[in-house]
């Protein structure tokens, strides 16, 4: 006769627990409420790295346009802005063989990028990132990643850090 009693009881307090654990989410992030709009100018550029700077504009501009939580607008109308800079690409090796030459090569993408909110004249965040993408040694490896392949894996990373941070989290 306890056992029913403590099943109800252990049931009732299980569905308690979840019914108010499901009581509001939202899948569109968490933005502030007053941002709608975003522009993305093209990243300033300190490296001799050409078409970088672009690849990785294109890129946030993508993801933002394609998470559709804030709408790419131009600089005159838009409620906030993200800014950046392409700080570095470097290469360096990042495996070795047995014999100790290079079967992997890490490139290494780093920029400076800020976030701001136009509208209330703040800066929401501000951070420098580094991402990796690897590739093979020309004749060094049986992977057929090329160092262009590298950077658009670290472009890849870089623009998912800066979306998530921009639109979760406050």
């Amino acid at each position: 006769m306890i056992y029913p009693f403590k099943f109800l009881s252990f049931l009732s307090v299980s569905l308690a627990f979840v019914v108010t654990g499901c009581g509001y989410y939202s899948f569109s992030g968490s933005t502030l409420p007053h941002l709608k709009t975003i522009a993305i100018p093209t990243f300033q550029d300190d490296t001799a790295e050409f078409g970088v700077k672009d690849d990785l504009t294109n890129s946030l501009i993508e993801a933002f346009t394609s998470d559709n939580t804030l709408k790419i607008a131009d600089q005159r109308n838009a409620d906030s802005i993200l800014t950046g800079r392409l700080l570095a690409v470097r290469d360096g090796a990042g495996a070795f063989n047995r014999s100790e030459t290079v079967n992997e090569i890490r490139v290494t993408v780093s920029v400076e990028v800020k976030f701001e909110d136009l509208q209330n004249r703040k800066i929401v965040w501000e951070d420098k990132l580094s991402q990796v993408g690897t590739y093979a040694p020309s004749g060094g490896s049986t992977s057929n990643t090329t160092r262009e392949e590298a950077i658009a894996e670290a472009i890849k990373n870089i623009t998912d850090e800066v979306l998530n941070r921009s639109i979760s989290g406050w």
